[in-house]
């Protein structure tokens, strides 16, 4: 149902589930980390124009007929993504790691608003898929790994998440073939690796990107 305009080494057990292992620091370390960056949250997302709207309440309505939303047709999709790194527990995440599932890639960091807002729907979507080769993977654009392990102990997430900070590998390898121009960005990867729909800013729920999932899903390999 395409939308119109819309469009160290991980363990074998967790890449057969898509859900690559990812270990916690002991709670008060994520208890600073979280307060330290949430101290600094609302000026680390000033010079983001999407959570800078956001907190001033001009989001409203921001998914919309813009753009915002794009399902790319399977014939006019560019190669597979290759990208990889490191996650926030220090496990290797290879895209080869992924191939033959649908994957969901979600560009956030913790400063910005509207991925606090997106987290509990990305979570939700997340577990409605589990175990149906979907994997979900966030690529952090710009904390390091206590800080991300810190979010997610705090919102529930239990995907992991890329590191991405110091090198931008993933995120520079995505910009090949799709407009990364905002935070949050997320992306539908389908079962060859290749991007199948895009969501610029945050997912406002969980219909449109469950929907981009079951189409992705319902394609050939």
């Amino acid at each position: 149902m395409p939308l119109a305009n819309s469009v160290p080494e991980p363990d074998e057990g967790s890449i057969r589930s898509g859900r690559p292992s990812r270990s916690r620091l002991p709670r008060r370390a994520v208890g600073a980390a979280l307060a330290a960056v949430f101290a600094i949250g609302l000026s680390a997302c000033a010079p983001d124009p999407v959570s800078e709207s956001f907190l001033s309440g001009e989001n409203t309505g921001y998914v919309a007929a813009d753009g915002a939303i794009t399902e790319i047709p399977a014939a006019e999709r560019g190669e597979p993504v290759d990208f990889g790194g490191v996650t926030e527990s220090g496990d290797k995440l290879d895209s080869k790691d992924l191939a033959g599932q649908v994957t969901v890639i979600n560009f956030w960091y913790a400063g910005c608003a509207p991925c606090r807002v997106e987290a509990a729907d990305l979570e939700s979507v997340w577990q409605d898929f589990e175990g149906e080769g979907v994997s979900f993977v966030g690529v952090n654009t710009r904390d390091q790994a206590d800080t991300a392990v810190a979010f997610a102990d705090e919102y529930g997430i239990t995907y992991p998440s890329l590191i991405d900070v110091d090198t931008a590998q993933a995120k520079l390898a995505f910009a090949e073939v799709t407009p990364i121009s905002a935070t949050p960005t997320t992306l539908v990867l389908d079962k060859q690796g290749r991007v199948a729909a895009r969501i610029i800013g945050p997912i406002d729920g969980t219909s449109i990107l469950s929907t981009l999932v079951k189409d992705a899903l319902a394609e050939s390999s």
